[in-house]
């Protein structure tokens, strides 16, 4: 689902301006900055073959002196298939604005998590899965995250399928607690799941 800006980008941040400028021209370069995202047509330049999927849509109804407000709250991931990934929430009285809020935030928090071949079963060195086991958290659910071999597939369903298939993983097996018709917290515990590949250090490499 793709949503067209009418008006042209005038980037407003030091990061924006050097990307508009051609200084930058990989979504790496810009992480080596260590400058924040804080524009989505960052994110629009660097990776021009992101796409985006939408979760959840839920109504929200709060009462206020003025009687019941009802918003719209969306779910949406980002990413392009090989190794990117983002999520975030969005929030309107209207579907189509929450939906694009939800998309402009989850490029904002666009990350480069780690693949690789962890499951002995394998060996073949492709990066098809996660390089080793890991453990994400959000609500309720928690979710663990193990290297399988290629050809399995991804052994989870719903959000943390999607999640994982926009970041490209290909095979993994999983393990699931909590309450995961959650959809927000299931996506999230998927995603904080692959946070961890990042910060996680392989003595070797991954296998």
């Amino acid at each position: 689902m793709a949503y067209e800006r009418e008006q042209v980008w005038v980037p407003k941040t030091r990061l924006g301006k050097m990307v508009s400028q051609g200084q930058l021209k990989t979504i790496e370069e810009a992480f080596e900055t260590g400058l924040p995202i804080k524009e989505p047509e960052i994110i629009d330049a660097l990776i021009p073959d992101l796409v985006d999927e939408v979760l959840d849509i839920s109504m929200v109804q709060r009462m206020t002196d003025s009687g019941r407000r009802v918003k719209f709250r969306t779910t949406v991931v980002v990413g392009n298939g090989n190794g990117y990934v983002g999520i975030a929430e969005g929030k309107d009285v209207q579907v189509g604005p929450a939906i694009r809020k939800a998309i402009e935030m989850a490029k904002m928090n666009i990350v480069k998590i780690k693949r690789g071949c962890g499951s002995w079963e394998c060996g073949c060195g492709l990066e098809h899965t996660v390089p080793c086991q890991v453990k994400g958290k959000a609500g309720s659910v928690s979710i663990v995250l193990m290297p399988a071999p290629r050809g399995l597939g991804i052994a989870a369903g719903g959000p943390a399928k999607k999640v994982m298939e926009m970041a490209g993983i290909r095979d993994v097996w999983t393990r699931t607690e909590g309450e995961t018709r959650s959809t927000i917290n299931f996506a999230l515990a998927t995603y904080n799941a692959l946070l961890q590949t990042t910060t996680m250090r392989y003595k070797g490499g991954a296998r």
